[in-house]
């Protein structure tokens, strides 16, 4: 039985249980203002990874 895989849009994708509970309690912030803690994370281990000052996402 071949598996159906629809690509057209992320707006016919049903996430799982697991996935809506980790959206769902996920710490948000803008961004713009440094408030995001996710995106400040992500850009301090970019940076340490490229041994840079700063890092830019």
């Amino acid at each position: 039985m071949a598996i159906k895989v629809d690509f057209r849009s992320d707006t016919v994708t049903k996430p799982t249980a697991e996935m809506q509970a980790a959206m769902m309690s996920a710490k948000i912030g803008d961004d713009v203002f440094g408030e995001d803690e996710t995106v400040n994370e992500l850009e301090r281990k970019l940076a340490g990874m490229f041994n840079m000052e700063a890092g830019l996402f």
